[in-house]
């Protein structure tokens, strides 16, 4: 049997929104949910995509997920806003906060909504990259469960707590950073553990503050309150820049913990449901000097970076999105890669719902 089985990404789509909608789950919310799962998988972020399903069955089965939430503005001004999720799936609220922020950056030029109450919302770049239909620069980030050890501490603090920046630009493909602030996202620990591979050295400690590098073992801790956990971008200690992973793990905290309302650091690892934070911007170019002119300069700033001479080994320098773009064009081509277990949790979710997975 081949490790993975490819798969149409338009049916995948389809057959995930058909089992959020067998979950309970509204039908325009359910496609939001396919929406960004399947984003996911198609450029390459396979940590977030369709092998996390399950989490959110789950959730919307057990009521942590709320399928028909009240979510409301808690303040709304011209250019700001903050939302009480009321357990929604982050997905669908993230994508709501995400339309009002770019709905105000139209009127004024730019909008900031942050979220309280909310659950795991995907990948942070699929709500960065709306504001680019827009001709916007957009901005997303969330906290998340306590996963990461702080420089010169021990215990787990914060989440991974991603950013995502997306910038248009001309004829060259946008600017799109989408990236934790910890060494390495909870995703791709599960990814190691699901094929049975070793973590790298770097990536976790111990509660003696040793290289864990048994990912099934650090699965488990992170159902704990043990000791020990994944290290901030820059690694241990500050000599490789740990501290500003930490740093920016922290800010990432303030602006959707503190500054929402919601749970932030250790608070989050005990709270059921999550009430997660989000925040995001909008942005409009046009206001700053003419949209023509910036896009042109951005394309003038791609292809100098890109025309820069190569390290030894290597034939092109990347700009942040680029690989995705490219996996995306791939994928849609090819189909999604997913790997036999993954596909054997998506049929065994199809019998449990009652919906058909012939994929």
């Amino acid at each position: 049997m081949e490790e993975f089985r490819r798969v149409n990404a338009a049916a995948l789509h389809d057959w995930v929104a058909r089992a959020m909608r067998a979950t309970g789950v509204p039908a325009e919310d359910a496609t939001t949910v396919a929406d960004v799962l399947v984003a996911a998988d198609l450029r390459g972020i396979d940590s977030h995509g369709v092998a996390r399903l399950r989490r959110y069955v789950v959730g919307v089965q057990q009521g942590t997920m709320k399928a028909h939430p009240n979510i409301r503005a808690l303040c709304d001004t011209p250019s700001t806003a903050t939302l009480d999720a009321d357990g929604a799936l982050g997905f669908v609220v993230g994508r709501k906060a995400m339309e009002m922020a770019i709905e105000k950056a139209e009127k004024v030029g730019i909008g900031v909504v942050v979220v309280r109450n909310s659950n795991h919302y995907g990948i942070a770049g699929y709500y960065a990259m709306m504001a680019l239909e827009h001709d916007m620069i957009g901005c997303s980030m969330t906290n998340a469960r306590s996963r990461i050890v702080p420089t010169f501490g021990r215990r787990r603090w914060h989440g991974t707590n991603p950013i995502a920046v997306a910038v248009p630009a001309g004829r060259e493909r946008p600017y799109v950073l989408d990236m934790a602030t910890s060494v390495v996202p909870d995703g791709k620990i599960e990814v190691c553990n699901r094929l049975g591979k070793p973590l790298p050295v770097g990536w976790v400690i111990n509660e003696k503050g040793e290289p864990n590098t048994d990912a099934a073992d650090v699965v488990a801790r992170q159902r704990t309150d043990q000791d020990g956990g994944t290290l901030p971008l820059g690694g241990e200690g500050e000599l490789l820049g740990g501290h500003k992973g930490f740093g920016l793990g922290l800010l990432v905290d303030i602006l959707c913990g503190v500054l929402s309302g919601a749970a932030w650091g250790p608070m989050i690892a005990n709270n059921v449901p999550a009430n997660l934070g989000h925040f995001f911007a909008a942005m409009r170019v046009d206001l700053f000097r003419p949209l023509d002119e910036f896009k042109a300069e951005m394309d003038r700033m791609i292809r100098r970076l890109k025309a820069e001479p190569t390290a030894p080994g290597h034939d092109r320098i990347y700009v942040a999105g680029e690989k995705e773009f490219e996996f995306a064009e791939q994928r849609r081509m090819a189909g999604i890669p997913l790997h036999q277990s993954v596909y054997q949790e998506l049929r065994q979710i199809a019998d449990e719902l009652g919906v058909p997975f012939e994929l």
